[in-house]
């Protein structure tokens, strides 16, 4: 049975089959049923320490939302979980997470970088996702923009549609202001070299 923990560029958690290559924890965002209904409370968060993980660790095994356990949700790719206002998690994907950091520019705690981070992305009491304006000019490969046909990653001189199933055939990259759904200090690591797992189709892999 899908559930509803398929996470979006655009912030959207929606239920959907296709699987996702990374998970992440923003903690417990459903009910004590879920693991019968697989839906969502109306909360999208419970910390801000938002992590992005691989899928098996240690052979730790996990029941799918199961009471007072945090909520299991899946990425598409990296760079879908970086537009989000996910991080590298320091435990499973500890080199991931320290390169992140250091190309961040950051050299505090996970913690501090975590509040930043959630300032960044984050509309506070609607549960919704920050969205600034900017100039396509001035952003790095792998950000996700937002246009009028949804979601896109840039890509060298390519825009790539993103949909729940992946990426669509690439468009030429637009030029202009688009609302960005990578988050400020999640582009400064992009900036810096910082290249997320992609899951392109064949012809851009």
């Amino acid at each position: 049975m899908p559930r509803q923990n398929r996470v979006q560029p655009d912030g959207q958690i929606l239920t959907h089959p296709t699987r996702g290559s990374f998970m992440g924890n923003r903690g417990i965002l459903h009910d004590d049923t879920a693991h019968q209904h697989g839906q969502l409370t109306n909360r999208r968060w419970r910390h801000k320490a938002w992590v992005c993980c691989v899928l098996s660790f240690k052979n730790r095994q996990r029941h799918l939302m199961a009471p007072n356990r945090y909520t299991e949700l899946f990425f598409y790719d990296e760079a879908v979980a970086l537009a989000a206002g996910h991080r590298p998690c320091a435990e499973c994907r500890r080199a991931d997470h320290k390169a992140f950091f250091a190309a961040a520019d950051h050299a505090g705690s996970a913690p501090a970088f975590d509040d930043k981070l959630h300032a960044a992305r984050a509309v506070p009491r609607i549960y919704g996702q920050n969205r600034p304006l900017e100039d396509i000019a001035d952003l790095p490969d792998t950000t996700f923009i937002l246009t009028d046909t949804g979601p896109a990653l840039l890509l060298e001189d390519m825009a790539l549609p993103f949909t729940p199933e992946g990426y669509a055939a690439p468009l030429k990259r637009p030029e202009g202001i688009f609302p960005v759904l990578t988050p400020p200090p999640t582009r400064i690591a992009l900036r810096n070299g910082f290249r997320p797992t992609l899951l392109l189709p064949n012809a851009q892999a």
